[in-house]
């Protein structure tokens, strides 16, 4: 196995959540476009790239405050795994590309959670590695989190609807039982 450059940071998030995995496989290749954003040429073959805003919410000191930032995000082809599906994943900045740090790494599903495992590069670097371990790494996993939440939200089956003018009278009730 090849060695990962000192300054290449691993992160491993995991996201806890019922997946409706036959509803997921689409939602990450053909239809990623509804929720991830504009398909644009990809740079690999069997990969799909989409030009799209990657957040980075400030969720304990100001939650209204959201930091955006354009960038390619990057998916490979959905497989099957033991227990779900997997696919590789990366993204990177649309512009400025050195001042942001590349993400490259696996996303897999399963029925009850979601995990993305990788590397980070921040930008600079070994000294940006320095600056990572200082204040970026929150950053990189702050938008890695979010990500995990907006894939969540594409995958995971809506909840029923529940028609409040639909009411079952008691004695229907104890007629069905």
């Amino acid at each position: 196995m090849a060695s990962v450059p000192s300054h290449m940071t691993p992160l491993r998030l995991v996201q806890y959540a019922a997946i409706d995995l036959v509803r997921a496989a689409p939602l990450l290749t053909e239809q990623a476009a509804v929720w991830l954003g504009t398909p644009v040429p990809a740079p690999r073959p069997g990969h799909r790239r989409y030009l799209t805003d990657l957040r980075l919410p400030i969720r304990d000191h100001a939650p209204s405050l959201v930091f955006k930032k354009a960038a390619y995000v990057d998916l490979g082809e959905v497989k099957g795994a033991p227990d779900g599906l997997e696919l590789e994943i990366g993204w990177q900045s649309s512009s400025l590309a050195p001042l942001f740090p590349v993400f490259a790494g696996r996303l897999t599903l399963t029925y009850t959670q979601l995990r993305l495992e990788g590397y980070y590069a921040p930008p600079g670097g070994e000294f940006g590695a320095v600056l990572d371990k200082a204040f970026l790494g929150i950053a990189a996993r702050g938008t890695a989190r979010w990500f995990l939440e907006r894939i969540v939200e594409a995958v995971t089956p809506a909840p029923a609807a529940v028609d409040p003018t639909e009411r079952t009278s008691p004695s229907a009730e104890m007629a069905s039982t």
